[in-house]
């Protein structure tokens, strides 16, 4: 199944736009997931297997964030693998991993994630050069998002600036990924700052059919009513990504057990809210 088809897909039988993030840091676990086990590595897992089962009806993407299982040392990428194998197949999974390199190197990212955690989409930097995504072009059933304006402040050190005959970076990066869009059977879709909805419009112009990984959503504040305009002239599929907003109390209170419920309810809770949210953008979605 192509990846476009596959994404649509997602969000129609969702009804939901909505990507959650598992970024499962540890010094945020619940009391009941900390005392599940004494293995920081099982603690992680069994966190994302219990957001996993808490949320699957109500999203249409994952986002396990690599740097958090690397975290974990030699077992890392075992606990990666157990929590992308838990993730159903009708869900599109991303992995965070924002690898970026050429030749062999780029190669051996395409293998181990594309080939051996068999994700659908992974987030690469392009900041080496379109060769970054040539390792990942061949398969019509996979997508990169790539770093093209993201939703943190130090976008403006790079992203933000001039580039050539573009008014930015990120103008430029969007220019380049349409071009070579033409002769890549993998989609090349773009990484775009909720946070960065007065400055993308041109972005977006230059790579119009590009499928959107749009993070700053949730804790970081964008605005969805800024979002939602700037989405509705866009034929790509957005997904909304938040991570922080849905697995943790966002005034850093700990999310355990209660009178008001466990903490996988307010996990529940935090991502129908979201969804509720994000319905003008889902609304807007144009769907074939």
């Amino acid at each position: 199944m192509k990846f476009l088809t596959k994404l649509a897909n997602s969000i129609r039988e969702s009804s939901s736009v909505l990507c959650i993030g598992l970024d499962p840091n540890s010094a945020r676990l619940p009391a009941q997931v900390r005392t599940f086990s004494e293995d920081p590595v099982e603690q992680v897992v069994y966190f994302c297997h219990q957001v996993i089962q808490a949320t699957e009806k109500y999203c249409a993407a994952f986002k396990p964030n690599v740097a958090f299982f690397e975290a974990l040392g030699p077992h890392g990428l075992d606990a990666f693998n157990r929590v992308v194998s838990a993730i159903p197949k009708r869900h599109i999974i991303i992995a965070d991993a924002k690898r970026g390199d050429i030749s062999t190197t780029a190669e051996h990212y395409k293998l181990a994630f594309f080939d051996q955690f068999k994700v659908d989409a992974i987030t690469l930097n392009p900041l080496m050069g379109m060769e970054t995504l040539e390792a990942f072009n061949g398969d019509s059933s996979k997508a990169v998002y790539a770093l093209a304006l993201t939703s943190n402040a130090g976008a403006q050190d790079f992203l933000l600036a001039r580039s050539g005959n573009f008014e930015s970076l990120s103008a430029h990066i969007a220019h380049q990924l349409a071009n070579t869009q033409k002769y890549s059977e993998t989609h090349l879709g773009m990484v775009i700052g909720a946070t960065q909805s007065q400055v993308a419009q041109q972005v977006l112009a230059l790579h119009p059919k590009a499928a959107l990984l749009i993070p700053g959503f949730g804790a970081q504040g964008g605005d969805i009513e800024s979002l939602a305009t700037l989405l509705a002239t866009h034929s790509g599929l957005p997904l909304i990504n938040s991570s922080r907003g849905i697995l943790f109390d966002v005034n850093n209170n700990k999310d355990n057990d209660s009178a008001h419920g466990s903490w996988q309810d307010r996990v529940l809770d935090r991502t129908l809210t979201a969804n509720q949210r994000l319905l003008p953008i889902f609304e807007q979605v144009e769907l074939n």
